[in-house]
């Protein structure tokens, strides 16, 4: 790996660490502002709390960031203690304020995908018996409160419409990362069952388009919404269950990277939404699908794709260029307009997962080639 990217993900680390910590409540910051400075009196989305955890998490199982460890467990003990049933049902919160207390009791299965992502990455740092007693009950939670008879998962509880893709593939990521922690053949049927509610239902085989929004019985609302950024993400997402089971998803991921690379701007970068036709309706353009046509074309040089890796490398360069040169050192740009101005002044920490995961699996790939 390129010692430049080591170096800003070690440098993120130790802001998000320092910085972004609450020392007085406990808790990661929900951002930071323009001058580098915490927004500690901003609403705390149990998502991104555990996307933190993840992070610090994985920084550590890579040796980028050792000290990440703690900090990944001290961020687990405080979600666990301030988030997991604190009115007495099951199942994680949805937001917290500052000093811990509940601001929204949502079940959100958006947000129990990213818990069970991050105690799967806590995991795999020393199995501890007592994470892995926290991954089968969050599991139970989502196997016994969640699931719909429709297929995939319901949006939360209470359960809301329209149905969405995203959290489908949240939890696609999450089971496959639970049975890289444990090898429970479970989490392979999981993931195995999304990945058919993705074949039969979410990806218009068509139109190469992967929908946003669904009916209750998983019939596209139209006119559907294309994110070319969750295409790319499906791409990455589709490999890693081939690595984990042996189902080819080749001609998918093929599809759904010819599809994602129609929505780019001037700059190369991919647009955050467009129609089923291939035309952009947003010419604004956010962080994270730039990371995650990174870790597409990644998925593609890994199965010997001609040229992928050298996409890999100019997506890495973009996302470089366009988003990582801010003032404060270790920070972000998460959106522009078609001008190329900045659209969000804060620097969210939701991001900081997605940037890390590409990156990594840079890391992975290309190893030092990784420029």
């Amino acid at each position: 790996m390129a010692p430049y990217w080591k170096d800003w993900i070690t440098l993120s680390c130790a802001l998000w660490a320092s910085k972004g910590w609450d020392d007085s409540a406990g808790g990661f910051a929900e951002r930071f502002l323009p001058d580098g400075t915490p927004d500690l009196a901003a609403p705390r989305r149990v998502r991104v709390q555990a996307r933190q955890i993840y992070c610090f998490a994985k920084a550590a199982q890579l040796r980028w960031y050792p000290q990440g460890a703690d900090i990944a467990r001290k961020g687990l003990e405080h979600m666990l203690a301030k988030a997991k049933s604190p009115d007495g049902k099951p199942g994680f919160v949805h937001i917290l304020a500052p000093d811990g207390a509940v601001l929204n009791p949502l079940r959100d299965t958006y947000d129990h995908a990213f818990v069970l992502l991050a105690l799967a990455t806590v995991y795999q740092l020393d199995r501890d018996v007592r994470v892995r007693a926290e991954i089968d009950s969050v599991m139970y939670f989502i196997d016994t409160q969640l699931r719909s008879p429709d297929g995939g998962y319901l949006e939360g509880i209470p359960a809301a419409m329209p149905r969405r893709q995203n959290p489908q593939m949240h939890l696609f990521e999450a089971f496959i990362a639970a049975f890289d922690a444990t090898h429970d053949p479970a989490f392979q049927q999981r993931a195995g069952d999304l990945n058919g509610l993705f074949v039969s239902n979410l990806f218009d085989t068509q139109k190469g388009v992967l929908g946003e929004y669904f009916e209750q019985d998983w019939s596209r609302i139209e006119p559907v919404c294309v994110e070319p950024g969750h295409q790319a993400e499906w791409v990455w997402l589709l490999k890693q269950f081939e690595r984990i089971t042996g189902c080819p998803t080749g001609k998918y991921r093929v599809r759904l990277l010819e599809t994602a690379l129609r929505y780019r701007d001037a700059s190369g970068c991919l647009i955050d939404e467009g129609d089923a036709q291939g035309n952009i309706v947003k010419l604004t353009r956010r962080l994270w699908p730039q990371t995650e046509i990174v870790k597409a074309w990644l998925a593609q040089a890994e199965s010997g794709v001609a040229g992928a890796a050298d996409e890999a490398r100019a997506a890495l360069v973009r996302l470089d260029k366009h988003y990582l040169q801010h003032p404060v050192k270790g920070g972000w740009y998460d959106q522009f307009d078609a001008d190329g101005n900045s659209l969000i002044d804060t620097i969210p920490a939701s991001s900081f997962y997605h940037i890390l995961c590409a990156v990594a699996e840079a890391d992975r790939v290309l190893g030092p080639d990784a420029q």
